[in-house]
Order: structure tokens, then C-alpha cells, then sequence
């Protein structure tokens, strides 16, 4: 799921430039002709419609001329024993002319979207609708954009000639929305189909925004995820009546345990990414927000200052771990004591840590041996890649020519995506899409009416086109 960052604003005014380039009206035609077929596909888990977008776009690669030979539809599993999760990914190889420079660069994103339901939307949401400079669909900036921006920057680039240095290498996955097994065979059993990528650029992150008033807001390059992680809490007990209370009652157990981890705060710290990001914010953010940023960044050990910080809506998940409660259940009778409770905790797992030490650690916050902490999965912790130099030159150069005066800053995602199993698997990975909404109040992933800017549409293939480029072309 791709989250911008909705607090960064831009302190430096937009130079006089030459005009920002444009697409063609053919060409901008054609991309929202492909951005209308894959936002009416309902590409959500199990109403079997991945692998038909699958298809039409692998069916689009090959009509712009990229060898059938090096378009791989890839059906596969997602785990269900119904069948109903069957789904299929992507893989389009653009092979140097000559002997390659480097490895390839990789592509990625994903073609499955988070359920909607019309009854809880203006407009039909599988049904892509213009209006009010919106287009409104779900899918439309999580991240059925990045689908369009990343194929039509290709088709467009082989179009006018580009004769990439080095290999390009798609990978469109169709399950990060739930399971991510596309992605865990990306980075390994698909790993000789991709070509052994020396980094990947991410669809599903970065991005930019502005204000309501127009006010710019900043772009963000992704170069770290929180892992994401679910543990159970489980409280069993012999029942009973309930005209005969006790004080060993399971709901009552879990009630107390979640109170602890709720009112828990983990340590706060710095990687390299929030390192960067702070020290950008803390230029321009005033008031006591900005006097944390500056405090903690000189004293990394003033937990205070982090907890201000933290504290904020709007930079809440970006100082420590964060784990909250999702869910419950408990009881199986209205006259009797519970025998079973249980609640969800989902965690979001600063970069680096092992997810089961965050088991260890929910164990000893609950402080209760009635109250059993389990793991809900085997995700291993997510890896920040490093700020390379050439991905975000290129990032920057390719922002500030289509938008003359945005600042730039690293992220880190406080969410999760396709990128974790490249980064643990050695391949670093950095969100670079190039589409913008307006923040903080409009992003709406996964929520209603999800909507993208008309005019982000196209300037997300010429952002591609521009970073492609650049990093394939030299």
C-alpha cells in the first residue's frame, strides 16, 4: 500500500524554466484509455479478475513491440485451499542494446486492489468517473497510476528509440494487498527471469502532493518500510455461570493486557532515512513541533522530544515500533463466563527489528502468564536500503523538471509493500512514483472515493520517462 508523507512543505520558491514536458494528446489518450480498462477490472481477491488484467497488459507490451519471448504471464497461488485466491503476475524484460552496463533496474508494483463496496461510495468504484479534476475509482492512486505511468513511460520510450544501457525488468505482482507471495517469488524463485536486479524503483511509493490552497508539499523518495507483523493475545478459562462472577474472567484478562500495551511506548530511533527526513523538516517546521525535531536530532537519547514528535497526527509511526489493537473476539454465550478471548494486534516494526523480539516484548508489557502471545505470521524484518546517490539525483531531477520548486525528502513508509522480501533478499529497493495528490486531508487508499488529480495522470508517465531515462540511459 503506497502512504505519502502529508507534512512536508516546500520553503523554496519555483525558478523560471523552460516549459515542463507534456504528452502528446495521442499519447495522453492512449494512457487514460489503459488507466479507464484496468480501474474497471475489480482486481480484488477472489473475484478472479488479476490474471485478465494480467493478460491485457502483457498483450499491451507485446503490440508495442517487446519480444513475446520476454513477456511472461505467471499464474500462481495465493494460498487458499478454495482456489478462489488464484491470481497471476506480470514480468516484461527490456534487454540492453549490446553488452549492459550493470545489472537491471526493476519496475514494481501491484495490480490487485482493497475490496470497495458502491453502497459506501459516491460513484461506482470499479467504474472510472471524471469529475471535479478527479479521477475517481478505487485502484486509482493505490496504484492502478503506477501500473499506467510504468507501461506507458515504456511503450513511449521504445516509441521514440531509447536504447536502454541496461536491462529494464517489470515485475507486477497480483496480491500485496493480502497475501504478498508474488513478491516472496520475485525475489527468489522468479529471481533469474528478473535478471539478478541491482536495485528496484517502486511504484507503490514516493509521490508527492499539494496543499488545498495550491501551497506545494514536498515529493518523497521511499527508501525504508516498517515491517509489518500481527501477533494474538489469547486468555482460555473454565468458564462458568454467569450468576456466579469470579475474578479469573477472560475478558476481563485481555481488557487489562490490552490497557498496558495501549499506554506502552517503544524506544524511539533514528536510521539513515528519518535521519534525513527530520533533519529536512526541522528547517522549516516552526512551533514546538519543529523545537522536537531540532532537540531530538541533536540528542537522540531526549525520548521527550521524540514523544512530541510522535505525538503529532500527522508524524505518527515515524519515531519507534508501533503496535495497536485491530480486532476482538470473545464469550460464546450471553449467561455464561467466557471460556476463550482473544484480540488481533497489528504491528508496524521499525526497520531492522526482528518481529519475534516484538513478540518477547508485547510478552513481558501484558506481564501476565494467563494472557499468550503468538505470532500471526513468519515475516522477517524489513531492511532500509541506503540513500543512493544516482536514484535520487535522478528522482530529484525528474520532480523538479515537471514541478519547478518542490523539495525532495527520503521516507520512510510506515506501512508496508512488495518491496520488503527485494530488500531482505539483498536488492534495495526506493518508492519513486510520480503522481500527486493533494494532502493531508485527500488521501484516500483504501478509503472512499479514492480519486487521483487528472493531470497527475499524464505527468506520471513523463516523471517515468524522464527517471528512466536518466538511470537506464548513461
Amino acid at each position: 500500500m503506497r502512504l505519502l508523507l502529508a507534512t512536508l512543505l516546500a520553503a523554496t520558491a519555483a525558478p523560471t524554466l523552460a516549459a515542463a514536458p507534456t504528452l502528446s494528446p495521442q499519447r495522453s489518450a492512449a494512457t487514460r484509455a489503459m488507466f479507464e480498462k484496468i480501474v474497471n477490472m475489480p482486481t480484488v481477491i477472489g473475484r478472479h479478475q488479476t490474471p485478465a488484467m494480467t493478460q491485457y497488459l502483457a498483450d499491451q507490451y507485446i503490440a508495442a513491440g517487446f519480444p513475446a519471448a520476454d513477456v511472461h504471464v505467471m499464474p500462481y497461488h495465493t494460498g487458499s485451499a478454495t482456489g478462489e485466491d488464484d491470481t497471476a503476475a506480470l514480468i516484461v524484460r527490456w534487454r540492453a542494446a549490446g553488452t549492459p552496463k550493470a545489472r537491471p533496474i526493476l519496475l514494481m508494483g501491484h495490480m490487485d486492489v482493497v475490496e470497495a463496496k458502491r453502497e459506501d461510495s459516491t460513484t461506482d468504484p470499479f467504474v472510472l468517473t471524471e469529475k471535479d479534476g478527479y479521477y475517481y475509482g478505487r485502484g486509482t492512486i493505490d496504484m492502478k497510476d503506477g501500473i499506467t505511468g510504468v507501461t506507458q513511460a515504456l511503450i513511449d520510450l521504445r516509441a521514440a528509440g531509447f536504447k536502454p544501457k541496461r536491462d529494464i525488468v517489470v515485475l507486477f505482482t497480483g496480491d500485496e494487498e493480502t497475501n504478498g507471495i508474488g513478491a516472496e517469488k520475485g525475489a527468489s524463485e522468479w529471481l533469474d527471469l528478473l535478471g539478478h536486479p541491482e536495485f528496484g524503483l517502486n511504484a507503490d511509493g514516493g509521490g508527492g502532493g499539494v496543499l488545498a490552497d495550491g501551497t506545494p508539499v514536498g515529493f518523497t523518495v521511499q527508501t525504508a518500510e516498517k515491517t509489518f507483523a500481527g501477533y494474538t493475545l489469547t486468555v482460555r478459562n473454565r468458564g462458568g455461570h454467569s450468576s456466579k462472577p469470579r475474578k479469573d474472567n477472560a475478558i476481563y484478562s485481555l481488557a487489562h493486557a490490552l490497557d498496558k500495551i495501549e499506554a506502552f511506548r517503544f524506544e524511539p530511533m533514528l536510521n539513515e532515512t528519518t535521519r534525513a527526513y527530520f533533519a529536512a523538516r526541522a528547517k522549516i517546521e516552526k512551533g514546538s513541533l519543529g523545537n522536537a525535531m531540532r532537540a531530538w536530532l541533536a540528542n537522540p537519547n531526549d525520548g521527550q522530544a521524540a514523544d512530541v514528535i510522535e505525538a503529532d497526527e500527522k508524524e505518527v509511526g515515524l519515531t519507534r515500533t508501533r503496535c495497536v489493537a485491530t480486532r476482538l473476539f470473545a464469550g460464546h454465550a450471553d449467561n455464561a463466563l467466557p471460556q476463550l478471548a482473544t484480540a488481533m494486534i497489528n504491528c508496524r516494526i521499525f526497520p531492522g527489528i526482528d518481529p519475534n523480539a516484538i513478540q518477547a516484548e508485547l510478552a513481558r508489557i501484558v506481564a501476565d502468564p494467563t494472557v499468550v502471545v503468538t505470532r500471526n505470521d513468519n515475516y522477517v524484518a524489513s531492511i532500509a536500503s541506503p540513500l543512493r546517490p544516482d536514484v535520487v539525483a535522478a528522482f530529484t531531477r525528474a520532480v523538479t523538471t515537471l514541478h519547478p520548486g518542490f523539495t525532495v525528502f527520503p521516507e520512510m513508509s510506515t506501512g508496508a509493500s512488495d518491496a520488503r522480501p527485494f530488500r531482505v533478499a539483498g536488492v534495495p529497493v526506493y518508492g519513486t512514483n510520480g503522481a500527486m495528490v493533494v494532502v493531508p486531508t485527500d488521501f484516500r487508499a483504501h478509503g472512499k472515493d479514492e480519486r487521483l488529480p487528472i493531470k497527475s495522470l499524464d505527468e506520471n508517465v513523463v516523471h517515468w520517462k524522464l527517471l528512466l531515462s536518466d538511470l537506464a540511459g548513461k
